[in-house]
């Protein structure tokens, strides 16, 4: 009898926006799991999402669920792609039906930095003067910092990172407001002028993890990214995750969140904000790292009893849900 042949492991798909920083990070996490197995093939299969093609439109208008990773959704329930790695606070908190969410690796900051026109180089986000233009496309921030800086002017600003930076150089804008650890991840740290404090802006659920999701039956895949786990990082999104899924709020609503572990103990802080900035609650808990999932469920339902639904309920109505 001739010797039995065994088959060449799977080539692994690995599903990516084409944007510069989703590249950067997808390259990152084929880097990471080529250095883990060396015998295995992953390969970066690259897509447009509805997110990326309509840059014209505010992200609010034109729907909060999936804008980022459906199609990339569909190209692993299609058996196309193995996996697809997200910027996790892309990530609808509720997953289509046969997905799971398979690993969150370490965070990088997760706040808010503040990108500055050269005229206002000696500014900070408190000192900017009444009326400055400060662009934003996210209602978290909006709804928080016009709450502590009424006085501002805030304008909606589409498109990539290098494009934003761009309209802010061209004097388009006054500053513009961008997640830290997009512009670490991108090497531009240098433009950070300022990195705001949680006291003013409250960051977005899941900033600066990556979330790879993957197909729930598929073990082997399962197996191979949990080696990039970060477990302080998993339990805080889950947290977060668990927070923002009982509010029903998507990536376009005005919740943020923060998350400390000290020890074995999570803390976790949570903000419902209006549209307008003019009502806001805010409260946070502590419990048990372990009981991460319990601990967002139990602050959602704190901060409904102070307000959050009715808040929740206008702005649904406002932005057409």
């Amino acid at each position: 009898m001739s010797p039995a042949v065994s088959s060449p492991p799977r080539i692994i798909r690995i599903a990516s926006r084409k944007s510069q920083l989703a590249l950067v990070q997808t390259y990152w996490v084929q880097e990471q799991l080529q250095k883990h197995f060396p015998d295995r093939t992953f390969e970066v299969h690259t897509m447009s999402t509805q997110g990326d093609k309509i840059l014209d439109v505010a992200l609010a208008k034109i729907g909060d669920k999936g804008l980022f990773t459906k199609e990339l959704e569909l190209g692993m329930i299609n058996q196309e792609t193995d996996f697809a790695v997200h910027s996790l606070k892309d990530l609808p908190t509720r997953l289509p039906e046969g997905l799971v969410l398979g690993c969150v690796t370490e965070r990088e900051n997760p706040a808010d930095a503040l990108v500055v026109h050269e005229k206002f180089k000696d500014k900070q986000l408190e000192t900017l003067p009444e009326g400055a233009v400060v662009g934003t496309s996210s209602l978290r921030r909006l709804a928080q910092l016009r709450h502590r800086f009424p006085y501002l002017t805030f304008k909606d600003i589409r498109g990539n990172l290098n494009t934003r930076l761009a309209k802010l150089d061209a004097g388009e804008f006054d500053a513009i407001i961008l997640a830290v650890a997009g512009l670490q991840r991108l090497g531009m740290s240098d433009r950070i002028h300022q990195v705001i404090p949680s006291e003013i802006s409250l960051h977005a659920v899941g900033q600066g993890a990556l979330g790879i999701e993957c197909r729930a039956d598929d073990t082997e895949i399962l197996s191979l990214i949990k080696v990039l786990e970060h477990t302080p990082t998993a339990q805080r999104c889950y947290a977060e995750r668990a927070f923002l899924r009982e509010l029903e709020g998507g990536c376009q609503v005005p919740i943020g969140v923060n998350t400390v572990i000290e020890g074995e103990q999570l803390t976790l802080t949570g903000v419902v904000a209006s549209l307008d900035g003019q009502k806001l609650v805010k409260d946070s808990i502590t419990g048990n790292a372990t009981d991460a999932e319990q601990l967002g469920t139990q602050l959602a339902h704190t901060l409904r009893e102070q307000g959050a639904s009715e808040i929740l309920a206008q702005i649904f109505a406002e932005v057409g849900r």
